[in-house]
């Protein structure tokens, strides 16, 4: 924006459509994070790391590309995934074809953790999201969202 040019000011509808989405922002998170610490005794950060590297068909993942996926820092993302490997959920090994990268990959006890903890974490989800939502307007939320991600992870 010029100095000289007028800043384009939210509309009403827009601006209510903007604060209802920065409060679920602010909120939705850590009701997550409450019912998976309470639940399974994990933070919603571990879980989705988990859940990230369980859906790839090796269970493994490069970090970089982990961190980009749970939308993290590589920083802190090798921070929460030291811990996971105390635990013995996770462990890294150097990546073949990258001298620098590491490769992080799903323990079967990792994975029982996470399948313990799915089934009250997507309760909740559906609880907090979907139950409020019909079919058209599950569609029109996937909708919106793909097209706001993109201009997010630019």
């Amino acid at each position: 924006m010029t100095a000289d040019s007028e800043p384009r000011w939210l509309s009403s509808p827009e601006m209510a459509a903007w604060l209802n989405l920065t409060q679920l922002l602010m909120l939705l998170p850590s009701a997550l994070d409450r019912q998976l610490r309470d639940d399974a005794g994990i933070p919603h950060a571990y879980y989705q790391i988990l859940a990230m590297l369980s859906n790839d068909p090796s269970r493994s993942m490069r970090m970089t590309d982990l961190a980009r996926m749970v939308g993290t820092t590589t920083s802190r993302l090798s921070h929460a995934v030291a811990s996971l490997e105390q635990r013995g959920w996770v462990i890294r090994q150097a990546c073949s074809f990258d001298r620098r990268g590491q490769i992080a990959s799903l323990t079967d006890a990792g994975m029982a953790v996470l399948a313990a903890a799915a089934p009250g974490h997507v309760a909740e989800v559906r609880r907090l999201i979907f139950d409020n939502l019909s079919e058209a307007e599950v569609e029109q939320l996937r909708a919106i969202t793909g097209k706001i991600l993109p201009a997010v992870t630019a």
